[in-house]
């Protein structure tokens, strides 16, 4: 199996994946025109990406089957796209959450000890105690967390360590009450309503939420307003969750102080010019995009890339998928026990051809000794009982059909 990565990848991941047999075509640098060019040309079913864009028009170039994000999110990829073409797209969830975390926790401290100006002036020669002595430490603050997935999970761990008391608002523990009591226990934590209320009781905010439809732009003006005047604002989590003019706008009349690993607007090269008045702000740190970039983060990623790799070889299964739906417009299933010979399927699926029935899904279930099984084929709609009667009747092999309705 043909493996293209297009962005940089760990040496172990290679080996692994060329001890496993894969035909790995390795060509970090490929974007744009030249990713088309390599999908075109090398016809590999299996493309690996990190923050490289894979557009829609990208998909129609080669043979994929299979994308996989050497990371957590999916973002850079034209999911939508690849929907349409039935071609998987997975990630490695959770697999750089310490890594962030680390960051998100080093950006804290350096925001309330000034780390940066200190270095910055003992570099420059000058000793100045009387001014980094003023901080407000950490032990007793109220973090306040926005999103609360594998990341947000262990910098709360980190948090409790630092005795800070740690709030948290997630859409989901909105959705589902049993589980925002099983977070509160197992992380001593407190889920609040509203992320307003949150904004409004932490004296640190830290974004930790995926980019989605739905999240783009959530950290906004409306929400800034509710936070306590000299709070610490940190963002780990993705640029464009958080509506940068309104952050500015509330460091420079509310005296927060940010922490920011990610921007607006990012240079898409590893190197390069970067303006950004963000930045410019006395009360602002910031880092390079780098709350993944550890070495083990990466080794990890690696890892997990290639148990999606060998999985898919090996089986046809897809780990960690991000693109099958949730439901199908299946409304009916048929349950056909049947004795394990050729046809029997095939007669069933021309009876269904005929009746306009659309599969959405089936799976066939063989009994020890490979003599008899059970398919389970979701349709669109109901067969009639005319056509159940003849497709029972219509082979000997059929042992029993059983129409299910789902919906």
């Amino acid at each position: 199996m043909k493996v293209l990565i297009a962005d940089k990848f760990e040496k172990s991941g290679l080996d692994s994946l060329k001890a496993a047999g894969c035909d790995v075509i390795y060509q970090p640098d490929a974007s744009g025109d030249s990713l088309v060019q390599a999908l075109a040309e090398s016809a590999a079913p299996v493309l690996v990406v990190r923050s490289t864009q894979v557009t829609d028009a990208m998909l129609d170039a080669g043979a994929l089957a299979l994308i996989v994000r050497a990371g957590a999110g999916v973002n850079t990829i034209d999911v939508a796209g690849a929907s349409k073409r039935g071609i998987y797209v997975s990630n490695c969830p959770g697999k750089n959450s310490v890594a962030v975390a680390e960051l998100t926790m080093g950006l804290i401290l350096a925001v309330d000890r000034r780390i940066p100006d200190n270095v910055a002036e003992l570099r420059a020669g000058t000793w100045n105690k009387q001014e980094y002595s003023k901080a407000r430490g950490l032990f007793g603050q109220t973090l306040g967390l926005i999103g609360f997935g594998h990341i947000g999970q262990e910098v709360a761990r980190r948090a409790r360590a630092f005795g800070m008391p740690v709030l948290v608002w997630s859409r989901r523990f909105s959705e589902d009450p049993a589980a925002r009591a099983a977070a509160a226990d197992a992380f001593g934590i407190e889920v609040v309503a509203t992320a307003a209320e949150l904004a409004a009781r932490a004296d640190i905010l830290s974004v930790h939420l995926a980019l989605t439809k739905e999240t783009r732009g959530f950290v906004n003006a409306g929400l800034l307003a509710h936070a306590k005047p000299g709070a610490y604002f940190i963002n780990t989590a993705r640029g464009e969750v958080v509506d940068y003019t309104a952050l500015e706008a509330a460091a420079r009349d509310k005296g927060l102080r940010l922490g920011l690993d990610v921007f607006a607007a990012e240079p898409s090269a590893a190197t390069g010019a970067f303006t950004d008045s963000i930045v410019a702000q006395p009360n602002v740190y910031g880092t390079h995009h780098i709350g993944a970039s550890t070495d083990q983060a990466q080794e990890a990623i690696a890892g997990e890339t290639v148990r999606i790799i060998r999985t898919f070889k090996d089986t046809g299964r897809v780990p960690n998928v991000v693109n099958l739906a949730r439901q199908t417009p299946a409304t009916h299933m048929l349950v056909v026990r049947h004795r394990d010979r050729p046809g029997v399927l095939a007669h069933v699926f021309e009876y269904l051809r005929v009746a306009h029935l659309n599969v959405q899904e089936t799976e066939n279930i063989i009994f020890e000794g490979a003599h008899a099984a059970v398919a389970r084929i979701n349709l669109d709609g109901a067969p009639s009982a005319r056509a159940l009667d003849a497709m029972q009747s219509g082979n000997a092999d059929i042992l029993d059909l059983q129409l299910v309705k789902l919906r």
